[in-house]
């Protein structure tokens, strides 16, 4: 019985083993930095609270931040109504034409945000394919597209629509067709359809894919500075300013810390409702 027990024990120790290196490294390289962090939004330049007040208060930061927000729910709602179609798309579609699709939106992953990113410069610029194409057609002052709220925008949702697009799918794709043939017998039709049986269906995946958005955009760093407008911030990009030019370390923590403490209560919202194991499907 010692032995049996013996073994039972060391079965149930494997897997708090196998988890011991990814736990080591979250510690080295995500609890420890974010610690340092923490320590520095108090104690740069001195110990006060100062920097908090300031991040808060400071109708500066404030107008930062509400653009940021602003501007991660609009992007999650392009997202959203680009990647609903395109997904239902590959839900109806045979299994090849729905794996040619997803192959060609997932391609974009096997590419960095910054080539993505110098790609749209290349795009949207003064001498870019879409600014001859205004001359092309008589448009002699065509508007300018880059470094502009739209020119950002337009490549955060490029970027981040993959996420919505697989989350939306991998519902879709789990939904009995004989639920949509039972509604449709019973008279359902068109919106009817759509609104009372097929987004009911679809609202996890709907959830997962806007909250996994919303979340990835509030901390868009690259993209925004490269293609938006200085007077158009979003946070992580005032961030880097507080860092890089101004050396304020303590300035550039605080916001860092209340940018997290907004995040953690969003995916805190989540978990009640649904579940963080549900947000990876």
């Amino acid at each position: 019985m010692t032995g049996l027990s013996n073994m039972t024990e060391r079965k149930n120790l494997w897997p708090w083993l196998l988890l011991t290196p990814l736990a080591v490294f979250l510690v080295v390289f995500f609890v420890v930095p974010l610690i340092d962090v923490a320590v520095m939004s108090f104690t740069e330049p001195r110990l006060t609270f100062a920097n908090y007040e300031r991040a808060l208060t400071g109708t500066l930061y404030q107008k930062v931040f509400i653009n940021t927000f602003l501007t991660a729910g609009f992007v999650t709602l392009c997202c959203l109504l680009v990647g609903y179609p395109l997904a239902y798309l590959m839900s109806v579609s045979s299994q090849r034409t729905a794996m040619l699709i997803l192959l060609l939106v997932t391609m974009s992953f096997w590419t960095s945000f910054l080539v993505r990113t110098y790609a749209w410069m290349v795009l949207l610029g003064t001498n870019g394919p879409l600014v001859w194409l205004f001359q092309a057609v008589g448009i002699t002052n065509p508007p300018q597209l880059l470094f502009t709220r739209f020119s950002s925008t337009l490549a955060m949702v490029h970027i981040l629509a993959p996420y919505m697009i697989m989350n939306i799918y991998s519902v879709m794709r789990k939904i009995d067709p004989v639920l949509v043939r039972s509604a449709e017998s019973l008279g359902a039709r068109g919106g009817s359809l759509l609104r009372h049986v097929y987004l009911p269906l679809t609202a996890p995946g709907i959830a997962n894919g806007c909250v996994l958005v919303f979340v990835i955009c509030l901390g868009f760093y690259v993209t925004p500075v490269l293609l938006g407008s200085p007077r158009e911030q979003m946070i992580a990009g005032l961030i880097g300013t507080q860092l890089d030019e101004f050396l304020a370390f303590g300035m550039g923590s605080a916001l860092a810390m209340v940018l997290l403490v907004f995040t953690m209560v969003i995916l805190t919202i989540y978990h009640r409702h649904f579940g963080l194991d549900k947000l990876w499907g």
